[in-house]
């Protein structure tokens, strides 16, 4: 399998993987990225796909809904968020 652009960009500027995992594990911490990240673990629980392989996640819905999506698909998926660029003059 291909490396993705920002694998390579990683790689590249070590720097910079270093600033991203620092940015990473400040936000990690938040109280209200605890949160989030609980309860969407309590609804990949409820819905049976929590650790058992399948290769699906819970991902909120840009109207607030949390519905099944591949893993690959939902890590850094922007299109479903409200206010992205790529989203404008789409009908929803």
């Amino acid at each position: 399998m291909a490396e993705s652009k920002s694998t390579r960009n990683y790689k590249k500027n070590p720097t910079s993987y270093k600033k991203k995992l620092e940015y990473d594990k400040r936000r990690n911490k938040l109280a209200k990225q605890k949160k989030y990240r609980a309860k969407l673990n309590k609804a990949n629980r409820k819905a049976g796909t929590y650790g058992n392989g399948d290769g699906l996640d819970m991902s909120h819905t840009a109207s607030g809904r949390l519905v099944k999506k591949r893993a690959s698909a939902n890590r850094g998926s922007k299109t479903d968020r409200p206010g992205d660029r790529r989203a404008r003059g789409k009908k929803k």
